[in-house]
């Protein structure tokens, strides 16, 4: 065999080695595919199961740097622009009534809207969140809780006549957190209601039609170099109606089922009607089975309503819905 002959041939073996090995590399790498995919996939699941974790314990943790009792609402640096997730709400009253708008009021701020409600009516969390204060305040809020939701906002609601909720306790949206009242710096019974982002309070108008019942959008964005233009323009869409009169059925959304002070103060418990979903506060040593004894129901029906099994523990001071 010539050297030409022989180099030819090396070359040949050697492209053939290549291409084999090649092919073999692509093999390995076929069969890894799968086993990354699936190591991805738990490793979402495991983070998503973390931050979860993380949200229940500490709401909007990547906004807010602390976790404090003692202050109702505290400013900390705010974006320019936040987007506030507003589905899985829930009206924090049945009253469609504004008596007070957001703004200047007999020379001050008035950071929040007044709701009319009467003493003993149902309040409920906006969104889902963990209660951050529960605490009375004589000189202004008077009986008040404060929630941080894992949307970024914080709800504030005032002058309650009771509340039935406690600090760090996880809640859902449209659970019943307190009854409303005249307590605290108040001239007649409502609801004073705030949404404040970062300790900043935020018109409640721009995200809550109480008239219609309604969130304003999926979602809304805060931009702070057009809020107060957003702002004034929400308050003329959904402010106050007719001077601030109404009527008793234009309060609670309803010709029936009124429900008397002196009543809602003997049970001491939330005033609902027939349409309204009622709810137990479990005491120490209360089972499933005891509470659907309770309420003549069976514990498969309690479970349903609650999206919970039969073998889940339950602890004093959790909620279960019963209606």
């Amino acid at each position: 065999m010539t050297l030409k002959n022989t180099i030819k041939a090396l070359a040949i073996t050697a492209i053939a080695l290549v291409s084999v090995q090649g092919v073999s590399a692509q093999d390995v790498l076929a069969r890894q595919a799968p086993i990354d995919r699936n190591n991805k996939a738990v490793d979402s699941m495991a983070v998503r199961h973390m931050r979860h974790n993380e949200d229940l314990e500490n709401p909007s943790s990547d906004l807010y740097d602390y976790w404090d009792n003692v202050h109702a609402y505290k400013q900390t640096p705010l974006p320019d622009e936040y987007k506030i997730n507003l589905r899985g709400f829930c009206m924090p009253t049945k009253s469609r009534v504004i008596t007070s708008n957001y703004g200047r009021r007999w020379g001050r701020n008035h950071r929040g809207l007044d709701i009319k409600v009467y003493i003993g009516d149902t309040i409920y969390a906006a969104f889902s969140g963990k209660v951050r204060v529960v605490k009375y305040d004589g000189n202004g809020y008077g009986k008040y809780i404060v929630i941080r939701h894992n949307n970024g906002l914080e709800t504030i609601y005032g002058h309650l006549s009771h509340q039935i909720v406690h600090e760090n306790q996880i809640v859902r949206a449209g659970q019943p957190i307190g009854l409303g009242g005249n307590t605290g710096r108040s001239t007649g019974s409502h609801l004073h209601f705030e949404t404040r982002l970062c300790g900043v309070a935020l018109n409640p108008a721009l995200m809550f039609d109480f008239r219609n019942q309604d969130v304003t959008g999926d979602y809304y964005v805060y931009r702070k170099s057009t809020n107060d233009m957003e702002s004034e323009r929400a308050t003329a869409l959904r402010g106050v109606k007719n001077g601030g009169r109404y009527t008793p059925e234009e309060v609670r959304g309803t010709a029936s089922q009124e429900k008397s002070v002196e009543d809602a103060k003997e049970n001491d418990k939330p005033v609902a009607t027939h349409n309204e979903i009622r709810w137990h506060v479990v005491a120490q040593g209360e089972t499933l089975e005891s509470v659907a004894k309770k309420y003549n129901m069976s514990v498969e029906r309690l479970c349903r309503l609650n999206n919970i099994g039969p073998y889940t523990q339950i602890n004093r001071g959790n909620q279960l819905r019963y209606q």
